[in-house]
C-alpha cells in the first residue's frame, strides 16, 4: 500500500478502536470521541479534561443532531485538523 492509503486505514482503525465501547458500533459518543482525541491527537489538539470541551467539539462535529459522531462527521473533523495543521506549518 501507498503512504496514503497506509494513513487512510490508520484513520478507520482508529475509528473502530472507539466507536461502540458504549453503543452502536459505528458512531462514537461523547465519551468515546474524548478518549480518541485524548489518545490519538495529544500532539495537535492537547488533552481534553473538562466536559465543555468535549460538548463544543460534538456539537461541532454532529452534523446530523444525533449527538453521537458517525465516520462520515469523524473524517470531515480529521480534515479540517489536517488542514489547520497544514495552514500553521506553511505559516512557519
Amino acid at each position: 500500500m501507498s503512504e496514503l492509503e497506509k494513513a487512510m486505514v490508520a484513520i478507520m482503525d482508529a475509528f473502530h478502536r472507539y466507536a461502540g465501547k458504549e453503543g452502536d458500533e459505528h458512531k462514537l459518543k461523547k465519551a468515546e470521541l474524548k478518549e480518541l482525541l485524548n489518545h490519538e491527537l495529544p500532539h495537535f489538539l492537547g488533552e481534553i479534561h473538562d466536559q465543555e470541551t468535549v460538548d463544543k467539539v460534538m456539537e461541532a462535529l454532529d452534523s446530523d443532531g444525533d449527538a453521537e459522531c458517525d465516520f462520515q462527521e469523524f473524517v470531515a473533523f480529521v480534515a479540517m485538523v489536517t488542514a489547520a495543521c497544514h495552514a500553521s506549518l506553511e505559516q512557519e
